[in-house]
C-alpha cells in the first residue's frame, strides 16, 4: 500500500491536475447546458471519468515528449520526469494507458461524444505537443482548439449533435488558453527561450502580446455570454456574468494601457476564476 500511495504521489503531478480539473469542469458545464434540469448521475458520472483518463491520459503523454524542455527550465525541472523520478517508459505506458481508457469509454457512451474526445486528444498531443510547438508560435491556436473540446463533448453528449451554441463555448475556451500561455510566456520568458520555444512574445514582442491576451479574453467573455443567453440562462445570471465580464473587460484594458507584470499575471488569475464562474452559472 505505501509503495501504491508513493507511485501515486510521484504520478498525480504528470496530470496538471489544476489544469485538468478546469477543464474537466467546462465539459460537465457544456453536458449540463444541453441537459439541466434533467440529471442523470450515471451519465455524468461516466462523462466525469472518462473525460479526467483522456485529459490526464494526454497530459501525461505531452510532459513525457516534453521532457527534454522540461529539464532546461527552472519552473519546471523539478517534474517527476524531467527530475528522473519517473522514467520515460513508465510515464508513456500510464499515459497511453489512461487516454485508451478515457476514449474508449467515451466511445462507448457515444460514438459522437468519443469522436469528439479523440479529436481533443489528438489536437492537443500529435497537432500541438509533438508537430506544432517547437516550430511555430502559432501553435496555441491549436492549443486553444484541443482545449475546447471537452465543453463541446460535453454538450454533444447531452444534445446527441453538435450545434451553435456547442461551437460558442468552446470558442470561449479556445480564447481563453491564450491568456493562460502567453501570460505564462511573459512571465517565464527566459526559461522558454533556453528551451528553444518559438513563443508568441518572441516573435511579435511584448505590446502585440499583451493586446492579443486582452482582445482574447474579452472574445471569450463575449462567447459565454451569448452562448449563455441562447440556452436561456435566467436574467439573474446573465447580470452577474456581465459584472464578472465587465471586471475581466478592465483588467484587459489596464493590461494595454498600464502593462505590469501584476496586472498582467492578475489578468491571467482573474480569466481563470472568470472561467471557472461562467462554467457554474451555465450549469445551475
Amino acid at each position: 500500500m505505501h509503495r501504491i500511495l508513493t507511485k501515486l504521489k510521484l504520478y498525480w503531478p504528470l496530470t496538471k491536475s489544476l489544469q485538468t480539473g478546469l477543464l474537466l469542469s467546462t465539459g460537465l458545464a457544456g453536458y449540463m447546458s444541453a441537459r439541466c434540469p434533467v440529471f442523470n448521475m450515471g451519465t455524468i458520472l461516466g462523462l466525469a471519468v472518462s473525460l479526467f483518463l483522456a485529459i490526464a491520459g494526454s497530459t501525461i503523454i505531452n510532459m513525457w515528449y516534453d521532457r527534454d524542455i522540461d529539464a532546461k527550465m527552472k519552473r519546471t525541472c523539478n517534474r517527476p520526469l524531467a527530475s528522473g523520478q519517473v522514467t520515460p517508459n513508465e510515464a508513456l505506458r500510464l499515459g497511453l494507458i489512461l487516454s485508451v481508457l478515457g476514449v474508449g469509454m467515451a466511445i462507448a457512451m457515444s460514438p459522437l461524444y468519443g469522436l469528439v474526445v479523440f479529436a481533443g486528444l489528438f489536437f492537443d498531443v500529435i497537432v500541438y505537443t509533438i508537430w506544432l510547438k517547437r516550430r511555430t508560435a502559432w501553435a496555441i491556436l491549436w492549443g486553444g482548439i484541443s482545449g475546447g473540446m471537452p465543453i463541446l463533448a460535453g454538450r454533444a453528449l447531452g444534445l446527441g449533435q453538435i450545434d451553435g451554441i456547442g461551437i460558442l463555448l468552446a470558442l470561449a475556451v479556445l480564447f481563453w488558453i491564450p491568456t493562460h500561455i502567453l501570460t505564462f510566456a511573459m512571465r517565464y520568458f527566459d526559461d522558454y527561450a533556453a528551451a528553444g520555444i518559438p513563443t508568441f512574445l518572441a516573435v511579435y514582442g511584448f505590446p502585440v502580446t499583451r493586446a492579443t491576451i486582452a482582445v482574447s479574453s474579452v472574445v471569450a467573455a463575449l462567447s459565454i455570454g451569448a452562448a449563455g443567453i441562447l440556452i436561456g440562462m435566467e436574467w439573474g445570471f446573465v447580470r452577474l456574468l456581465a459584472v464578472l465580464s465587465a471586471g475581466l473587460f478592465l483588467l484587459a484594458i489596464a493590461s494595454v494601457l498600464r502593462p505590469t507584470e501584476r496586472v498582467n499575471f492578475g489578468l491571467f488569475k482573474y480569466a481563470s476564476l472568470y472561467m471557472l464562474a461562467a462554467m457554474i452559472l451555465l450549469s445551475v
